[in-house]
């Protein structure tokens, strides 16, 4: 029997209602018994002076500045015939990265969860300042860690590529390595605590599912 569109975004909403919920739970267990320590140890160790930890954090935001230039090009493209299905792919991941972004910003100033360093404008944080916690609907950059902009940039382009390109297992395995390295970093480098990266990237995933199912980006 064909799956009718209603039918595919009532089994999309129940998988997003499903990974928000284990979500919520990691967030949870990472907030009371794993950020903290984690941040310690990233800072007492001196991890976050390895250079290739930091060097994995430039192409994220990168990648949402150049996506409206990809985005242009391609739909210059588009006026002289219907794209490849690379071409449709890196579109969708691109609109996907944009939108993502937003929800992101906007549940950073929901949740106005403090640095796990200070780093900009002597921004509060825990290791700087001993300040830790979540401080709802306080705006600015000194909160925003939760979720975060990187991860949630990083798996809303990587998982629609990992939609479309299933039965390309070497690229797969490219993409998933790549996203790994520099979701790693973050933490690595002391910009996000754990379950900020956890956060970001669930809510990237979900945003680059509703995408591919609007392009129609999945294999039969």
């Amino acid at each position: 029997m064909r799956t009718t569109p209603e039918r595919e975004y009532r089994t999309l909403l129940l998988r997003t209602l499903i990974a928000t919920a284990f979500c919520i739970g990691a967030v949870l267990i990472c907030y009371f018994w794993i950020d903290r320590p984690v941040a310690f140890f990233v800072y007492d160790h001196h991890i976050n002076k390895i250079q290739v930890f930091r060097w994995l954090t430039y192409p994220p935001p990168e990648m949402q500045n150049w996506s409206a230039l990809a985005l242009t090009i391609l739909m210059v493209r588009r006026a002289w015939g219907s794209f490849l299905r690379w071409q449709k792919t890196l579109f969708v991941a691109c609109l996907s990265l944009i939108v993502a972004d937003d929800f992101r910003i906007s549940l950073g100033d929901v949740f106005g969860r403090y640095w796990p360093e200070t780093w900009t404008h002597d921004n509060p944080s825990l290791i700087g300042t001993g300040t830790y916690g979540f401080h709802p609907f306080q705006r600015g950059d000194d909160v925003g860690s939760f979720p975060s902009g990187h991860a949630t940039r990083i798996l809303a382009f990587a998982t629609v590529w990992l939609i479309a390109i299933p039965r390309n297992r070497i690229l797969q395995v490219v993409v998933i390595v790549l996203s790994a390295s520099m979701l790693v970093s973050l933490v690595a480098m002391n910009y996000h605590f754990v379950s900020d990266v956890i956060a970001g990237s669930v809510l990237g995933g979900i945003v680059a599912m509703y995408a591919a199912q609007l392009a129609r980006l999945q294999t039969p």
